[in-house]
């Protein structure tokens, strides 16, 4: 069985984070908990101390898209959000960033833990170092606490990349990652039936960098792959 994480590694910026997953999670104290690799009742003591503080909420930031998902280049807007896709050796948990210029999945990151430091962040690293973007990229996603963390902020202002966030409860604000989290389950996950993570991790990625990017053709795109329709452009 694996190991609950020591007491010494629960810094306040993580207890925050476990309670506002808490909110996001719609309750589910021992849910999360486990997820975390913490005791119920701990997580209990953290709601009690950070729950109703509002020093202790993460700020957020304004909504600079205003569910307007057009760009003019590639590199120029981003979007994010996390899915959970099921295996028989639990959670498999999938971030993915989308360039809203041609569709591709230019970021992506998959874990068993739901913390920033497993979901956002990894897949910000992957999509910076792969794109090399310029100034002025804007990152779009909803206010998730993976989102809204400091640690998560950190990488992007350490990035020059320029925050937005969907308003509160608007299931309009996110639309064009979320059809792309719609086509994946139901060309791919609802098909599967995994055994392990690593089963996952591995269909996942063959369909995103081999299939999707590469291969899928886009309405949207001129009838284009994303790989194609950049190519095109870049040329122009």
């Amino acid at each position: 069985m694996e190991e609950k994480r020591t007491r010494r590694s629960f810094t306040r910026e993580f207890k925050i984070e476990a309670v506002q997953l808490v909110k996001q999670r719609d309750g589910k104290v021992t849910e999360v908990a486990n997820n975390l690799g913490i005791h119920p009742v701990l997580m209990h003591r953290w709601i009690r101390a950070y729950s109703d503080d509002p020093q202790y909420a993460f700020p957020l930031s304004p909504d600079l898209v205003n569910q307007n998902f057009s760009a003019t280049a590639h590199n120029k807007l981003w979007t994010s959000d996390i899915t959970y896709i099921r295996t028989r050796s639990g959670w498999l948990y999938l971030t993915v960033i989308l360039d809203v210029f041609n569709r591709q999945i230019v970021g992506w990151s998959m874990s068993d833990r739901l913390t920033t430091i497993q979901t956002t962040i990894p897949a910000l690293i992957h999509a910076y170092k792969r794109q090399k973007p310029a100034l002025g990229l804007i990152f779009h996603s909803d206010r998730g606490v993976q989102y809204a963390s400091h640690e998560f902020r950190y990488y992007l202002k350490k990035y020059k990349i320029v925050q937005s966030m969907s308003c509160k409860g608007n299931c309009y604000d996110n639309t064009i990652i979320e059809s792309f989290i719609s086509t994946l389950k139901t060309e791919l996950i609802y098909f599967e039936k995994y055994q392990t993570r690593k089963q996952a991790q591995f269909s996942i990625f063959e369909y995103i960098e081999i299939f999707y990017n590469k291969q899928r053709k886009h309405s949207s795109l001129s009838n284009k792959t994303p790989y194609e329709y950049l190519k095109l452009n870049e040329a122009a």
